[in-house]
């Protein structure tokens, strides 16, 4: 315990590529303003050398709180350039509208455009370039390093094979070292971990990435003692990947490195940008289905006694208590300890209601729940509090669907998964597809959804 109060805060590394991205990313957004100027016969002012300083500095700034200039090995270039251009956007949006009244700057719209255009594609092919390079060197022997696993969980073999299959990132797997089993030895073994131990004394091996169970601690630790007695770099593979893990990282606390597994990913900047997509996108829905939410609430009012609006209570982010707003289309209004879930020809469906579940126009006032802030468009739809109650005691991680607000339309319903949950299989089957929305949500894939929902998640046969 003393030494772990005393242990100095781990500090990142910068590596020389990642001093290589971020020069060329200053250059490539100063240098594309200029050029913009030049091409459209404007003065390069400095006014423009101040509206590129302050995107710049935004840039910087969202790149420390998304971790941008970390190393990229292992981590396929689609979700660096993705990430890259996210923060050169909302870099970009915030200096336009911080400028927006100033009549120093030439706020055409062109110019906006262009600086965009031109930066976005050099940024594409500066870290494209960058990358390539990297591998270019590596590939060529220069800066290589010469890798092993020790232990044979799934992880390590997993991560041996990666290496393999992307030599761009300089490492040279040399194979899985771990003590025979009765059951055999994987075709990558390498020997035992003694034999490890020997082959790092002589520089055979400069990385040692450790992937035992935490049955094995002692071992861990004997491990680890005798590699003090070489020159190799010792990374140890957290065995959280036994858990049914959310959302995990790596943090530091007062100094403490932790590994959170079940956390959300809306939160920071993320939670901003799913809020403000939300506000937008429903706001102008509202807009355009505006003369079909009052078409759609005289035919209920005239065709069935009752309210127009159905409000359920759900539960919401964090298993909060919500309203959900749909519009009533059974002859009941069951919000209590018994909800039985619509089935195919159920008598409670009134006439119109039976047009509404069908084509999912019942929900449509949900976008009201998306603009208070209860829902969002895209998440996992909200069950009844009594059915949460029922499946949470029968599903594992059922209750994590809730680190995200419910929504509208989601990952489980455009696979096919929605509708009567008659068997246990097919709920489990809904709660995959939402955990994996919420381990894999960005905003490409929210709009992914909201696209393939047009097509695919307002006719579906499991609709009753």
């Amino acid at each position: 315990m003393t030494n772990l109060k005393k242990r100095e805060r781990a500090k990142t590394n910068a590596s020389l590529i990642s001093m290589v991205q971020c020069l060329s990313d200053i250059t490539i957004m100063f240098g594309g303003l200029w050029i913009v100027c030049e091409l459209s016969g404007l003065p390069f002012l400095y006014m423009h050398l101040l509206v590129a300083l302050i995107t710049l500095v935004v840039f910087q700034m969202l790149g420390g709180i998304t971790d941008f200039y970390r190393s990229w090995r292992g981590v396929k270039i689609a979700t660096e350039l993705t990430l890259l251009l996210q923060n050169w956007t909302l870099s970009l949006i915030f200096s336009a509208g911080l400028v927006a009244f100033n009549g120093d700057f030439d706020n055409r719209l062109t110019v906006w455009l262009e600086w965009y255009v031109l930066t976005s594609s050099c940024l594409v092919v500066s870290r494209s370039f960058i990358r390539y390079g990297a591998g270019w060197l590596h590939h060529r022997g220069y800066n290589t390093r010469r890798v092993a696993v020790a232990g044979d969980s799934p992880a390590g073999q997993v991560l041996l094979e990666s290496f393999r299959n992307e030599p761009w990132l300089g490492f040279e797997a040399v194979g899985v070292y771990h003590d025979p089993k009765p059951g055999g030895v994987t075709a990558d073994w390498a020997g035992n971990l003694s034999q490890l131990v020997e082959d790092a004394k002589v520089s055979r091996i400069h990385h040692v990435y450790i992937a035992m169970s935490m049955s094995d601690g002692a071992q861990v630790k004997k491990l680890v003692r005798a590699l003090a007695d070489t020159t190799c770099s010792v990374i140890l593979i957290p065995d959280v990947f036994t858990f049914n893990i959310l959302h995990s990282r790596i943090d530091e606390v007062s100094g403490v490195p932790v590994v959170p597994l079940y956390d959300t990913p809306l939160s920071g900047i993320n939670r901003l940008l799913k809020r403000a997509e939300d506000i937008v996108l429903a706001t102008l829905i509202l807009l355009l289905i505006f003369p079909a939410l009052c078409c759609i609430a005289l035919a209920v009012k005239l065709t069935s006694p009752g309210p127009v609006i159905f409000r359920q209570t759900r539960y919401g982010m964090d298993g909060k208590p919500i309203r959900v707003w749909k519009f009533r289309s059974m002859k009941v209004m069951e919000d209590g300890g018994v909800v039985t879930q619509a089935t195919q020809n159920d008598p409670r469906v009134t006439q119109v209601g039976h047009f509404l579940r069908r084509t999912s126009l019942d929900e449509l006032p949900q976008f009201i729940n998306v603009l208070t802030g209860g829902m969002s468009i895209v998440g996992p739809r909200p069950h009844a509090v009594v059915h949460n109650e029922h499946y949470r005691q029968l599903i594992e991680g059922y209750m994590l669907r809730h680190k995200v607000k419910p929504g509208i339309t989601g990952w489980a319903q455009i696979n096919g998964w929605r509708g009567e949950t008659d068997t246990l299989e097919k709920m489990e089957k809904r709660v995959e597809f939402d955990l994996e929305y919420i381990r894999e949500w960005s905003l490409w894939l929210d709009i992914k959804i909201i696209f393939l929902t047009v097509f695919k998640g307002f006719f579906n046969k499991a609709a009753y």
